[in-house]
């Protein structure tokens, strides 16, 4: 019988003003220990984030989640923090912070197949 495993997952969003605290979910993370796993999907719909914010540089915010998806993958384009373990990769990226990127709270959850759950999630939260 598959075994379970227990994975941790935030959404990964655009809050183009962060004083207004108005956000767009674009991404998922997910994070699962026994199969040593990491990963994070996204996608930038830049009619639904221009309906937010019509002032928000795409070009840059791409970036921005280029760099998270480098440092999931622990690339040295990810800089110092790719370098880290995987554990200490999703903690930093679900940091709470003041920024147009941010993650939301952690959560978790149990699964058989962690990309097919990073998978489903997406398409849950975010499509």
């Amino acid at each position: 019988m598959p075994e379970n495993h227990l994975f941790e997952y935030a959404v990964i969003r655009v809050v183009p003003r962060v004083e207004r605290e108005e956000f767009i979910n674009v991404g998922v993370i997910l994070y699962c220990k026994r199969p040593q796993f990491l990963g994070i999907k996204f996608t930038v719909n830049e009619p639904r984030i221009r309906a937010l914010c019509s002032d928000l540089d795409i070009d840059v915010l791409t970036d921005n989640l280029n760099a998270l998806t480098q440092i999931c993958l622990g690339n040295k384009e990810g800089g110092p923090i790719a370098t880290l373990d995987a554990a200490s990769r999703f903690r930093w990226i679900t940091a709470t912070r003041s920024t147009v990127v941010q993650a939301s709270k952690v959560h978790p959850g149990l699964c058989l197949d962690a990309a097919q759950t990073l998978e489903k999630l997406f398409e849950q939260l975010v499509a």
